[in-house]
């Protein structure tokens, strides 16, 4: 939770400015009284196959003045906000073949960032290769520099931070808050204290970088080295902000000590407001955490005071909470307000209660609120199938174990491959000497390209098991080009001295 909390801490960060331009936007065009503008035809395109140049050149055609850079570049923002990137790097694409729009390296650096998004890092890298020199500064240096920390590339990242040295590109704390972060994210934690006195000597760290740093502490589960560091934040006078509280409240509550976390809890609240939204479902899983019920739905009512509507991450974050105080009731009510009023059918807010359903054993009750959702118009996905195939696993049942695992199989395109489940799996159906299931689970195994030497072994042990003898296996082995080991071939002569069994004709 406190990876995701810092993820999510410096999305917000990066896209602060973007969502207040933004707010102007919105604001301005509602001031037009709802008149046609490009921003609103540009935002309005919605599906990516359309294309932003088009709607921009119909626009210039039917006699409006051109759009000028200060415009674009509004508009760039507030579909990047909405995570609109192809139509945004079409408008900075169309800004470049402009003779009359004069580019600096902050617009390269966005258009390099949308790159990257779009097309991918080798592209990326080739549109910074063939800037003008003038263009390939600390802006743009640190835009390929966040590439490389998207993409978890330590090598070329600190490479391109020892040329930014060179050129007296770090003046600032942005490069090396990415080199913190991807550091945390490797496990290189040895290197965090080094790249912070590193920032020391050409800058000064600002908040993320002392969060960042605050998370390297609580990794490490080290209390007394992250108090040190909110005391030089303070020292600097750098105003801690909600993650900063957030961070520590996680590490107190780790280690056990109630009393600061509560403490620290407080000071995070005071620091959330409506301009930091996400802060709420934060606080919510920390009063949750600590057992806090009162707090929680306290919480849950500010938000509901201060918003006009919950999203469905809001009510997810909250049912969740309801279900692990063990209000169950409470978590059916707020389901059925989501119901009422969202409209989107989110199979995600679905599943928390159908989860706590199945986790209780009441399975009868989970497949009459499936059918019950289905009806209501919410599909179900991987994540539904699977609760029911372990809930059904956890009853030993294995036929409708293998009806819910080969639903959820089928509702993927690629099933990554869940060997715990596997193994549980095939330990029940050997325990019941169920040679049925064992075939029909390689079966399901087979058709999702999930078949090796291990999971062979584990059908010939359930057979070993029955006292029976499969058929044609080393030929099935060959054709799913795997390997027979020492295991292999000592079960299939145990199983060869035993009475042949029909299963494995009927479903091979």
């Amino acid at each position: 939770m406190l990876f995701r909390s810092i993820r999510t801490y410096l999305a917000f960060v990066r896209h602060f400015s973007s969502e207040a331009a933004a707010r102007t936007g919105t604001s301005a065009a509602s001031s037009s009284g709802g008149r046609d503008t490009l921003g609103r035809r540009l935002l309005s395109l919605v599906y990516p196959k359309r294309s932003a140049v088009v709607a921009i050149n119909k626009w210039k055609e039917e006699g409006h003045a051109p759009p000028g850079k200060y415009q674009l570049n509004r508009i760039v923002r507030e579909l990047r906000k909405d995570k609109r990137y192809k139509h945004a790097l079409e408008v900075c694409e169309w800004m470049t073949l402009q003779k009359d729009i004069k580019l600096v390296a902050g617009d390269y650096a966005v258009h390099l960032d949308l790159i990257t998004k779009v097309r991918g890092l080798n592209s990326a890298e080739k549109f910074f290769e063939d800037l003008p020199d003038r263009m390939r500064g600390q802006q743009t240096c640190s835009a390929l520099l966040h590439a490389y920390v998207q993409n978890n590339l330590v090598d070329k990242a600190e490479a391109l931070m020892l040329k930014m040295s060179e050129c007296d590109f770090l003046r600032c704390p942005l490069p090396y808050n990415h080199m913190i972060s991807l550091y945390i994210s490797n496990g290189k934690l040895d290197k965090v204290p080094k790249i912070i006195q590193e920032l020391k000597m050409n800058t000064s760290p600002d908040v993320v970088t002392f969060n960042l740093w605050l998370t390297a502490c609580a990794s490490q589960n080290d209390v007394e080295t992250a108090e040190r560091v909110l005391l030089e934040l303070k020292k600097a006078k750098v105003d801690p902000d909600w993650v900063t509280y957030s961070t520590l409240t996680n590490l107190y509550m780790k280690n056990g000590s109630l009393d600061k976390a509560g403490s620290t809890v407080k000071e995070m609240e005071n620091r959330t407001s409506r301009k930091t939204r996400v802060a709420y479902s934060s606080l919510l899983s920390l009063h949750t955490n600590m057992g806090n019920k009162d707090d929680v739905n306290r919480i849950w009512m500010k938000m509901k005071t201060s918003f006009c509507k919950m999203n469905d991450n809001e009510y997810i974050c909250m049912i969740s909470s309801l279900v692990k105080l063990g209000d169950f009731a409470g978590a059916e009510n707020l389901y059925r307000e989501w119901e009422s009023v969202s409209g989107t059918n989110d199979v995600r807010v679905s599943n928390i209660l159908l989860a706590s359903y199945i986790n209780q054993h009441q399975m009868e009750m989970a497949e009459n609120f499936c059918n019950q959702i289905v009806q209501k118009g919410v599909i179900p996905c991987y994540t539904t199938w699977e609760l029911f195939t372990w809930g059904y696993l956890k009853r030993k049942d294995v036929e409708k174990f293998l009806h819910y695992f080969s639903k959820a199989i089928s509702s993927v395109k690629k099933w990554s491959p869940d060997h715990r489940l596997v193994q549980e799996a095939f330990k029940i159906i050997e325990l019941q000497a169920h040679i049925e299931g064992a075939e029909q689970l390689l079966g399901i195994l087979r058709s999702a390209g999930h078949v090796n030497t291990n999971i062979y072994n584990l059908f010939l042990r359930t057979y070993a098991t029955a006292g029976k003898m499969p058929l044609v296996v080393a030929e099935r082995m060959r054709k799913d080009n795997v390997k027979l080991d020492e295991e292999t071939n000592r079960l299939l002569d145990l199983t060869s001295k035993m009475c042949v069994s029909d299963v494995s004709r009927i479903l091979y």
